[in-house]
């Protein structure tokens, strides 16, 4: 089956998202909020997750539970998101509405996923 090019493109999005983590684990460390335990094990495990969630949406049998699993990822996400927005070493340096803005687009995201359940 031959999806959209957009959804294509999101799932190349979590593929480098996920790569990234691998990449540049230190600022993933940074912004992870001190409630939760072994920083570096959830740096890798996220990354891992969001490469195969980003492949998963490819292919017809996994693309609905993907998309389902990416917007419970980006719902635990949130924690990190507002950990940023409260503690001033995690935010390194950002403006407070760009840290907001970062809010926003995460729900931006959830429903772009959303948005492909019906195919």
């Amino acid at each position: 089956m031959y999806y959209p090019w957009h959804l294509y493109t999101m799932a190349l999005l979590y593929v480098l998202a996920g790569i990234n983590h691998f990449i540049k684990p230190k600022i993933y460390l940074r912004i992870m909020p001190n409630y939760l335990p072994n920083h570096k094990l959830l740096v890798v495990l996220s990354g891992i997750m969001e490469i195969l969630l980003g492949v998963a949406l490819c292919f017809p049998q996994t693309k609905n539970i993907s998309i389902l699993l990416i917007i419970g990822m980006l719902t635990v996400f949130l924690s990190v998101h507002f950990f940023m927005l409260t503690n001033k070493k995690a935010s390194s340096g950002l403006p407070k509405w760009l840290l907001v803005l970062r809010i926003a687009i995460q729900f931006l995201l959830m429903y772009w996923a959303y948005s492909y359940l019906k195919l």
